[in-house]
């Protein structure tokens, strides 16, 4: 089974990712990054590192270590709401039927058996496997829970409207006035939207890459998470009879970072904070050995061991207010934040 690893410029959070999954994943799997322009230096070290890996780059790959280099040199800005999703369809695509498809800031923190987890999918048609949800506990009372198996349990969806994509297009993008309509009957409310996050799993999850890539379909260069959910929906109206297409592990096995982000193009909060210069550093000091990556393992690294690396050229105080203010959104929709 293939391991994809979406990575972009944040070295020593890949290398965490690795090292976590040759700690916790057992069974028969590859781990393939997909890369979309950390410069090559960082990439020699981790296939150094890690010999048996598979790294492909993408079609921007060259323009964007450009844009870092430009970053660096004049504090151009990167810009990262260029996505390279047409480069992610594709390697799915050609990738095994059963994929976990993540990103360099995630990491597991428990046991996985890839072997058993593809056995559990084809025993009972399981098209998604939820490895990690933030703790986020808040759309328990939509699911019918039931256990598979002693490491897995079914998360069936209840109560979601599932129409052609059409009606599921004007209900997401109020097309026609239609939630709008909806909310006035009483049908619907500020919440239901997200309800529907209980078909898809961005960053943590282990799927039948046709579902994958049914979710993914019409990106064209950009993360839709609206799309995304129509596109499940739809999916998912053709399955809904089968109680264990949405599946979980019963303990959750994967965390991510709100310490750190890709550019500056993302979670702009008017801090004198530039994210960009902040991976720079680290990057750096990973590079020269001076970093570990695992510092902190299994939780994310330490605020006062970042603080070690960054006093000098990055203002700390306006460095936690970031943090401070990244964490508090996914707060607010029910994730446990350590």
């Amino acid at each position: 089974m293939d391991i994809l690893i979406k990575s972009f410029n944040r070295p020593f959070y890949l290398d965490r990712c690795i090292a976590s999954i040759y700690q916790n994943i057992s069974g028969n799997f590859k781990i393939k990054i997909l890369d979309d322009g950390t410069p090559k230096k960082y990439l020699d070290k981790i296939k150094t590192k890690y010999p048996e890996i598979e790294i492909y780059l993408s079609d921007n790959y060259e323009k964007k270590t450009k844009a870092i280099n430009e970053n660096l040199a004049s504090g151009k800005n990167i810009n990262g709401f260029e996505i390279p999703t047409k480069f992610w369809h594709k390697m799915v695509e050609n990738s095994s039927k059963y994929v976990i498809v993540t990103e360099d800031d995630v990491w597991f923190t428990s046991p996985v058996n890839t072997d058993n987890l593809i056995k559990d999918a084809e025993k009972h048609n399981i098209n998604l496997v939820k490895l990690g949800w933030l703790g986020n506990q808040s759309d328990l009372k939509n699911l019918t829970i039931q256990s598979i198996s002693e490491n897995l349990e079914s998360s069936k969806p209840q109560k979601l409207l599932l129409l052609n994509e059409k009606l599921m297009t004007a209900f997401f993008y109020n097309k026609y006035k239609f939630f709008s309509i909806l909310y006035k009957l009483g049908k619907v409310d500020n919440y239901t939207q997200g309800k529907y996050w209980a078909l898809n799993s961005i960053l943590m999850g282990f799927f039948n890459k046709e579902y994958w890539l049914a979710i993914w379909k019409g990106m064209e260069g950009r993360v839709d998470e609206k799309k995304q959910l129509i596109n499940a929906s739809v999916y998912y109206k053709k399955h809904q009879s089968n109680p264990f297409f949405i599946s979980k592990l019963k303990v959750e096995s994967m965390k991510t970072t709100f310490q750190s982000s890709a550019t500056n193009s993302y979670h702009k909060y008017g801090f004198d904070f530039d994210v960009n210069l902040f991976n720079h550093i680290i990057n750096e000091a990973w590079f020269k050995n001076d970093f570990d990556s695992m510092e902190n393992y299994p939780k994310d690294f330490s605020l006062d061991y970042f603080k070690n690396f960054i006093s000098e050229k990055i203002n700390v105080s306006e460095f936690e207010k970031w943090t401070t203010r990244f964490r508090k959104q996914y707060e607010e929709i029910g994730c446990i934040i350590e």
